[in-house]
This record gives structure tokens, C-alpha cells and sequence, in this order.
């Protein structure tokens, strides 16, 4: 009995991902198996390779017992206790967060991801268990996820697609009360499609992984959750219908009823229509009161700079998969359901786009940055039409990193001496002040080991890669030896596709190898990163970047690292000095890979997008662009290649060598210091998390519960409100417009037609006025003085606005107003004064 019970506590510990960022438990899963940890770092499939005898007599030590009962009761401990959500919203009506994403990047041992947006997603629910917020993740199980990379003896890209075997990853099958595996059942045309789920747990938090790869299911069935983002438009189809309609099945199943449903990108928009259905099975309201009462608690997150990114399904395919579930499930005709997914919804050959059933789904959208808010208010203009493109209802929520899971050990131990062990569970207040106490010793110090051991690991990284492309012998032993622990290390690694600019470095290839080559003050340079299989260009790419490393003078200066992962990633970003990053501004939405050496101490030179342009001065790094949209200016990627190369050669490489008495670079120390203090806190998980809680999930959640009170009673009153108005309000007008010049402003009095069916109340009367700085629009409400006499329906309204430019650039306008609509989101109406 004492053995069963030992046993399941070293399984609840390698079943918790927490270990992917707290590291208590390392040296249990290394003493177990040394090799294994150090190649899988995968407590779980350690678990399943040592035999279970010895295990049994490792844990009825009294020694290795108690060490795995401390750290579970550790662990218990710090999901029980109260965490910064439950002492900043005691109050809040944020019960459950559902956050639906097509891929999560938790550790290597569960590879289903590809990026960029996994990243996000992995983050955020980390930082969600750190900080007490009550997110339920949702995502897809890929019996091969994203594709494996491997380069061959030419320096060609070779996709592999190793199977992941449940067996051995961190997940388990998801059960019900009686023990059954939970399976799911949705329709496709013809068919039933069975869904199985499983269960992975991130500290106090769940994520539930759906799977189609079920005994029960057609062949062509199985392989819908095969593979991350392969196969065609109707494959794609599939798998968002899985994620979508059988994710928020699977809560329904489970019994959780979300306020607040979080959409991580287009693809996951379908939940908004089977969301709407469920209120209709448990309200019998009809499907336009359910989609009223229920986008109320979506928030839709875009990540998407350009218009081609955004999935787009042919209405023939849109009609095979779902004529029948709109007519049958959601009671409305196709044609109702593929306007939600146009810009002209009477277009019958215009593609359903997911970005916007997401738009028209949701209550809250945002971008991720500052910047690529600005683009995506330019992307949806079209939805909100004679709206200025400021006022677009997209706002922004810059993305963060989870520090815990990217800093080093030796850098999670500098920030605990400096900011204490609870810095990442609270709200950051006094981060910033207590790291800029440290000394520029310790800094320094940090720097030269965390260089010492990237070295160590691309050495031998290296040479596993030469040794498996059959290189001569002379060319792995070469690579034992390569590189050096106190040269400048420069890091370029990221999706090699045309926008991100991956070769602009070997724009001048002579250039660069003096730079990297100089005697005197020589750089070292590593290259990682995977293109999209079917992406022609980004696998050329990856080809000249190999052929280039090939040359003799560059062989022990600069190299090229296959299988670009998150433990790569995880090795580089603790190691490199310089983080460069080139991509044509503005198709970097956000990017975090700059982002993750900001703990570590390691400095960014990086076009100004995504989240540079928001994070850049010239004390906390380096910038190349003038902060202007380019386009395909092929003229204008030669000259920021010339500005990165005098960057290097000027500025970079002299401040990182011009060093003090104590052999310690004082100036390159003073911005690692600055960039740690001030960046660190502010593009953390931690940040953003608590951000879309105060900004979007409490309020979100509020407006739900009030919709949705007394079977949508709320919601169905909104909605009559919003059809009246749109039925009438072509006969709103301004009837006159009078400007009176007094002192220091201008005295805006107007008369409009609101017509028989249109109340003061419905109708907010402004004074606008484009903007003249960073400051936004000019938006001054005017005051309802009176109804008009002898003018049935006319009201006459005053404002003020400052005279400090011509009256003419102030026009009145008039827009719809209810308290509990989300305008222009839901009703894009607007009137203005000509």
C-alpha cells in the first residue's frame, strides 16, 4: 500500500507540466535516468522507461521517498493558496475562462506546435497558474504535430514527421465519472465523427486536447488531428470544426460553463456558433438572441498582419460541412451563416472568412502589440464602414514571455537574490527598481557563463549534426572545438519565411565575414530555423544561409543548427549576446523571441515592429528602419542591411569590447541592466495575462452574465433595440450646424432629424475631429438641450471644442447609444454632419 502510494506521487509530479518552468523536481527525473532527462527532458517518459521494480525500490528508500512527498506537498501547497486573482477580484464574476487555441508550447515533451502562436498560448496558460486566473485551455492532440527538420549533406531542408506516442507524453486519457474515456460525437457529411480527449495538466491549471484518431472513425477521419497545419483548406476545415464545435462540446461534457470565452486566432471561431447553440438548447431562444447574449463573452485575439493570413473557406466547402448543422442545429439558413463570415453578405461568391465570424462573435477584439493594432484597425476598416479607421474596434494587448520557463537557472537565481521567489506570481510593482540595484560584477558574470554554456551545447549540437549528415571525420572533430566563451554571440533564429528577411544579413556575405572574422575583436554567429514545408522561397533561404557556411573563412565563426525546437530555443536565448531580428515592418504582429533574453541578460537589434517599436530606446538596445511602412521596396532591404552591418561594425561590437579595469564592458552592462529592469516585467506572460483579466475578462464576463440572466431576457431586449435602430436609421440627419468663436473655443450648436422612431436616448451626438498627435481623435459628446418647436422629431444639441485650429476641422456626427452595446462592434451605425 505505502508503495501504491508512493508511486502516485512521483506520477503526480510527472504528469504536472509545471515542471517546464519550475525546476524543483530535476534532479529526481536526472537521478532516474540521467541520459534520458538530459535528451527528452520528459519526467513522464522517464517514468514509462525505467521498469518498475526498480522504481519501486528508488521510492521505498526513505531518503528518495521523502524527497518526492516534499515535493508534492511543494507543489500542493502553491495551487492551493491564494494567488494574485483571488486578492485583486475576490468579487469578480470570472468563474471559468475558456481559452480555445489550434497549438500550445509547453515543453518539448509535448511537441504540438509550430510557433509564434503556440508560444502565446503556452505562455499565457503558465502564467494563468501562476497567478490564480481561472483559465480552462482547449487545444488539438496531433499524432505528429508540426514537422521535424533535418539538413542533408547539400544543406537542403528534409521534412520528418516522428509519430508522438501518448504513451509516453504528459497527457492522460480524459474520463468520466464512471471511468469511461470521454468521446465525443459531432457530424460530418454523411458521417459521425468521434472525438476522444485527453487531459495535460500546467500547474493549477487544465488543458484538454481533442483527437480524432479513434478506432470508430473512418481512415480519412483518423488523420483530421494527424498533423499541425498540413493537408489543404478542407483539412483545415476539419480540424477547426473539431476544435471549435467539439471544445466547447467537451466543457459542455465536462460541466463547464465559461463567462469568458478567449479565441487565440480565427481558427478557432467556430465555438462562437456552437457556444450560441448551446444557450439556445438551455434559453429556447432563438439563434440571433443566442449570438447577441453569448459573443458577450468572447474575446477574439488576432495575430494576423496581413488580409491573405486570415483562414478563407469557398462556400461550397462552408455548404458540404455545415448547410446541415446551420439548418439542423443552429435553425437559420446557410446563407444567414456564411454572412457571418463576409463583407457582403448578399456576395454569394465571396469566401467565408474566420476573422470575421470572430468579429461578429465577440464583444472585445484585440491585436498583439501597439503596432499591429494600428494594422488590423486598417485590415477590418471595411466592417465599419464611413467609421474613421482610429475608432475600428481593435484594440491591443501586447504579448509577453513566461520568464520562469525562459530564463536560465543561473538567471532565475540572480532575479530571486534581487526581486525574491514570489516575483512572477504578483503584479511586478517593484521589479524594475530591485534589478537595477544589481552590480554591474554580477551582471557581467552572468553573461560569461550563460555564453560559456551556449557554447558548450552548439559544440556538441554540432556535432551530433555533421555526425548524422555523414560529414568527413576532420569536419566533426572541428566541431567539438568551434566557437569561443568570450567572443560577441550573435543569434538569429526564427520561421524562415520572405517577410521575416532571413537573409539580410548575407546581403553583403564579404561584409559580413570581416565583421565576423576580425582578429582584434571577432563575433560568432548561430542561425537556426524551419520553413514551411510547401514554402519554396523559405527552403531556398535555408539553403544559401548552408551554403554560405560552408565557405572555409566562416566555418569556426558562424553555424547553422537543424530542428529549430522549443529546447533550442530555450539553449540560445540563455547564451546569445545579440538577439537580431529583421522583418519587413509592419508583418511582425508581435514576435517573442526577442522577448525571451530580455531575463537573461541578452540585447535586441531588431527592426522597429511588432513589439520593438514599442519597446525601443537606445539605452535598452538597437534599432534598424525609420518606423515607416516600406512594402516590397527590395531598394530599401539593401539599406537597412547596410545600417545592420554599420551597427555592428560601429556600435555593437566596440561597446561589447571596450572593456574597464576589471575587464568588465560598463556600457554594454549598463543597457543589459536597463533592458533587464525596464522590459523584462513589462513584455512578461505575467503582464499580459493580468492585463486581458482587468481590461477584458471582468468586464467581459459582467456583460454576459447580464445578457444571459433570465434565459437571455437582457440579450433579446438589446437585440430588438439594435434592429429598430438599424431599421430607421436612415432618417436620421443634421438639419443645421451653427459655430459661434468665444474666447478660447467654439460653440457647436446643431439641429437633427431623428425621425418617428429614434429617441434622444438612442443616440449619442458628438463634436469630431482627426487627430493632430499620438493622442487619438478628438471626441467631445454634445448636451441635449431641447426638442425643436414646430419641428416634430428634431432636437437641437450643444457642444464646445477647443479653437486652437480652424472650426472646419470639427464636423458633428451622430451614433447609436445603449448602455450595455458594444458600438461600433455590434451596430457600426453612424451619421455625419456634410
Amino acid at each position: 500500500m505505502l508503495a501504491q502510494h508512493a508511486f502516485d506521487s512521483i506520477t503526480e509530479l510527472a504528469l504536472d507540466l509545471r515542471w517546464t518552468w519550475n525546476h524543483s523536481t530535476d534532479e529526481l527525473w536526472r537521478e532516474l535516468e540521467p541520459e534520458l532527462w538530459e535528451a527528452t527532458q520528459n519526467p513522464w517518459f522517464i517514468l514509462q522507461a525505467v521498469s518498475r521494480d526498480r522504481l519501486l525500490r528508488l521510492l521505498s528508500q526513505q531518503t528518495f521517498h521523502a524527497r518526492v512527498e516534499a515535493l508534492l506537498e511543494t507543489k500542493r501547497k502553491v495551487e492551493g493558496s491564494a494567488a494574485w486573482f483571488q486578492k485583486a477580484h475576490p468579487s469578480s464574476q470570472v468563474h471559468a475562462v475558456a481559452y480555445f487555441s489550434m497549438e500550445y508550447m509547453l515543453g518539448e515533451a509535448l511537441p504540438i506546435y509550430s510557433g509564434g502562436l503556440g508560444n502565446v498560448a503556452g505562455d499565457q496558460l503558465k502564467a494563468a497558474s501562476d497567478l490564480g486566473i481561472p483559465i480552462i485551455a482547449v487545444g488539438l492532440f496531433y499524432q505528429q504535430g508540426y514537422f521535424r527538420q533535418e539538413i542533408d549533406a547539400t544543406g537542403a531542408q528534409v521534412a520528418l514527421y516522428p509519430f508522438n506516442d501518448p504513451g509516453q507524453l504528459p497527457i492522460r486519457p480524459l474520463r468520466n465519472e464512471a471511468g469511461d474515456w470521454l468521446r465525443l460525437k459531432i457530424s460530418l457529411p454523411g458521417y459521425p465523427l468521434w472525438i476522444r480527449a485527453w487531459e495535460a495538466k500546467v500547474g493549477s491549471r487544465k488543458l484538454y486536447l481533442l483527437d480524432t484518431n479513434d478506432p470508430a472513425n473512418l481512415p480519412a477521419h483518423r488523420c483530421i488531428t494527424a498533423e499541425l497545419y498540413g493537408g489543404g483548406p478542407e483539412l483545415r476545415l476539419r480540424q477547426e470544426a473539431v476544435l471549435g464545435i467539439g471544445g466547447w462540446r467537451l466543457l459542455r461534457a465536462l460541466g463547464v460553463k465559461p463567462e469568458v470565452c478567449h479565441l487565440n486566432e480565427g481558427h478557432t471561431a467556430f465555438v462562437v456558433l456552437e457556444r450560441a447553440r448551446s444557450f439556445m438548447d438551455d434559453s429556447h431562444q432563438p439563434f440571433d438572441v443566442a449570438l447577441a447574449v453569448t459573443r458577450a463573452g468572447n474575446l477574439f485575439t488576432t495575430h494576423t498582419p496581413v488580409g491573405a493570413g486570415f483562414d478563407r473557406f469557398s462556400p461550397e466547402l462552408m455548404a458540404k460541412y455545415f448547410e446541415w448543422y446551420a439548418k439542423e442545429r443552429l435553425r437559420i439558413s446557410l446563407q444567414d451563416l456564411l454572412a457571418l463570415g463576409r463583407k457582403n453578405a448578399s456576395d454569394d461568391s465571396e469566401p467565408f472568412n474566420m476573422a470575421y465570424l470572430a468579429i461578429r462573435g465577440s464583444g472585445a477584439v484585440n491585436g498583439v502589440s501597439r503596432l499591429h493594432g494600428a494594422v488590423s484597425r486598417r485590415l477590418f476598416r471595411s466592417l465599419f464602414p464611413r467609421w474613421p479607421e482610429a475608432e475600428v474596434p481593435v484594440g491591443h494587448v501586447t504579448n509577453g514571455v513566461h520568464v520562469p520557463t525562459w530564463d536560465s537557472a543561473e538567471a532565475d537565481s540572480l532575479w530571486e537574490k534581487a526581486c525574491g521567489e514570489e516575483r512572477w506570481r504578483g503584479s511586478l510593482e517593484s521589479v524594475e527598481e530591485q534589478i537595477r540595484r544589481l552590480k554591474d560584477i554580477e551582471v557581467w558574470e552572468l553573461r560569461s557563463a550563460a555564453r560559456k554554456s551556449l557554447v558548450e551545447f552548439v559544440r556538441q549540437r554540432l556535432t551530433l549534426q555533421r555526425a548524422s549528415q555523414g560529414a568527413p571525420r576532420t569536419q566533426i572533430d572541428e566541431a567539438a572545438s568551434i566557437f569561443e566563451g568570450n567572443r560577441l554571440t550573435l543569434g538569429f533564429a526564427r520561421r524562415f519565411a520572405t517577410y521575416k528577411r532571413p537573409n539580410m544579413l548575407l546581403c553583403d556575405p564579404e561584409r559580413l565575414i570581416r565583421i565576423l572574422t576580425n582578429p582584434n575583436r571577432p563575433a560568432q554567429l548561430i542561425i537556426a530555423g524551419k520553413a514551411h514545408p510547401q514554402d519554396e522561397a523559405g527552403k531556398t533561404m535555408i539553403k544559401q544561409w548552408n551554403e554560405f557556411l560552408r565557405r572555409p573563412e566562416i566555418r569556426k565563426h558562424a553555424v547553422s543548427l537543424s530542428d529549430y525546437d522549443m529546447l533550442m530555443t530555450q539553449k540560445l536565448i540563455e547564451g546569445v549576446d545579440v538577439w537580431i531580428n529583421t522583418p519587413r515592418r509592419p508583418w511582425e504582429a508581435c514576435g517573442t523571441s526577442g522577448m525571451k533574453v530580455l531575463a537573461n541578460g541578452g540585447l535586441n537589434l531588431s527592426e522597429l515592429d511588432g513589439w520593438w517599436a514599442e519597446a525601443y530606446s537606445s539605452d535598452v538596445g538597437w534599432a534598424i528602419g525609420d518606423g515607416k511602412d516600406r512594402g516590397d521596396d527590395f531598394g530599401w532591404d539593401t539599406a537597412e542591411a547596410n545600417v545592420l552591418y554599420a551597427l555592428l561594425e560601429q556600435e555593437i561590437i566596440p561597446t561589447f569590447y571596450d572593456r574597464g579595469q576589471q575587464g568588465i564592458p560598463a556600457r554594454w552592462v549598463a543597457k543589459i541592466r536597463e533592458s533587464m529592469a525596464r522590459l523584462t516585467p513589462a513584455f512578461s506572460a505575467n503582464r499580459t495575462v493580468r492585463q486581458y483579466t482587468e481590461e477584458h475578462y471582468i468586464s467581459l464576463a459582467s456583460a454576459y452574465c447580464t445578457r444571459a440572466a433570465n434565459a437571455g431576457r437582457a440579450g433579446a431586449g438589446l437585440l430588438a433595440w439594435r434592429r429598430e435602430i438599424t431599421s430607421h436609421w436612415q432618417d436620421l440627419h443634421f438639419e443645421s450646424v451653427s459655430v459661434v468663436d468665444r474666447e478660447s473655443e467654439y460653440l457647436f450648436n446643431v439641429q437633427i432629424y431623428l425621425g418617428r422612431y429614434i429617441k434622444p436616448a438612442d443616440v449619442r451626438v458628438e463634436i469630431y475631429a482627426e487627430p493632430v498627435n499620438s493622442d487619438g481623435p478628438f471626441r467631445q459628446p454634445m448636451t441635449f438641450a431641447h426638442a425643436v418647436p414646430k419641428a416634430p422629431e428634431a432636437y437641437e444639441y450643444m457642444g464646445v471644442a477647443p479653437n486652437t485650429r480652424p472650426a472646419s476641422h470639427y464636423t458633428p456626427r451622430a451614433i447609436p447609444w445603449h448602455p450595455d452595446a458594444f458600438i461600433p462592434l455590434e451596430i457600426p451605425l453612424i451619421t455625419w454632419q456634410r
